[in-house]
């Protein structure tokens, strides 16, 4: 089974997330509020696959996503993005994240992305 870190400072888009992937069999590694969070959960917990949204507080998702390739090179990590976020989303694909989810979240996209991703 797929362990899942799920980031996002938005507590709603974390619930949605984890409940589609909950429901699919995946396991949840670990939330986190911000970037920091997330590379220090990523350390920890090693998870197959990370979703990352892009602008959060503290430390945004594509920063984010530059520490933990540079932590593992392997990390799978798909970006979350709000409409009208395409350059933001170009920046992070550049900085090594797989795929990208828009919101709101369509639970079949999201499952899509995933298995993509973890394949």
């Amino acid at each position: 089974m797929a362990k899942v870190l799920i980031v996002d400072d938005a507590a709603f888009m974390r619930m949605m997330l984890k409940d589609i992937l909950v429901k699919n069999g995946y396991e949840i590694a670990g939330e986190a509020t911000n970037g920091i969070k997330a590379i220090e959960i990523y350390k920890v917990e090693k998870p197959d696959l990370v979703t990352m949204d892009i602008t959060m507080p503290d430390m945004d998702g594509i920063q984010a996503v530059k520490e933990i390739k540079a932590i593992d090179p392997n990390a799978r990590i798909i970006m979350c993005s709000a409409m009208g976020q395409q350059s933001m989303v170009m920046d992070s694909i550049k900085s090594g994240a797989r795929d990208f989810i828009v919101k709101p979240f369509q639970p079949e996209r999201v499952l899509e992305a995933v298995k993509k991703a973890l394949s």
